[in-house]
C-alpha cells in the first residue's frame, strides 16, 4: 500500500534524475552533439612538442585541438584512454591498422599509414602529457 501511495513521489524523483542526466550529458557535448572536453595544456617537453606537430598534421581534424574531440572523433584526453585501459601499444595499432568503433558513436577510424612509428611515439608522449595535466592517470582496467 505504501508503494502505491508513494508512486507519484517516485515518478517525480525519476523524472528529476533523468532530467539532470540529460542536462549533464548535453553540457558535456558540444552544440553539434560532438563530445568535446576542455583541455588544460601544460608546458610540453620537446618530445611532446614534436608529438603535437605530428598530431596537428595528422590527427587534429578528427580528434580536435589538443585532443579535445570533435564531431568526427573522440577526445583522447579522456579517462577511457588512460594508460591502464588503452596502453601505448593501442595507439600504434590504431595508426597502423585502424580501429573499429567501440567506445563512441563515431565511425571506424581508418588506418593512418602516412604516420611513421617515430611520429606515433611522439604523439603518444603529447597525449600522455595532456592527460596527466588534466588529471587522467593510469587506472587498472577491469571488466
Amino acid at each position: 500500500m505504501k508503494i502505491i501511495e508513494n508512486l507519484p513521489k517516485f515518478a517525480i524523483v525519476a523524472l528529476l534524475v533523468g532530467g539532470v542526466a540529460i542536462i549533464g550529458s548535453k553540457a558535456f557535448m558540444g552544440s553539434s552533439g560532438a563530445l568535446i572536453v576542455d583541455v588544460k595544456v601544460p608546458e610540453l617537453t620537446k618530445l611532446a612538442q614534436r608529438g603535437k606537430q605530428s598530431f596537428d598534421a595528422n590527427c587534429v581534424s578528427c580528434h580536435g585541438d589538443n585532443a579535445s574531440g570533435s564531431e568526427l572523433g573522440p577526445p583522447l584526453v579522456h579517462d577511457i584512454y588512460n594508460p591502464g585501459h588503452h596502453a601505448d601499444q593501442a595507439f600504434y595499432f590504431a595508426a597502423q591498422r585502424g580501429v573499429k568503433r567501440h567506445h563512441w558513436p563515431f565511425g571506424d577510424m581508418p588506418a593512418q599509414p602516412q604516420i611513421r612509428k617515430s611520429q606515433v611515439r611522439d604523439i603518444i608522449h603529447y597525449v600522455r602529457e595532456l592527460q596527466i595535466a588534466n588529471g587522467i592517470l593510469t587506472k587498472q582496467h577491469t571488466m
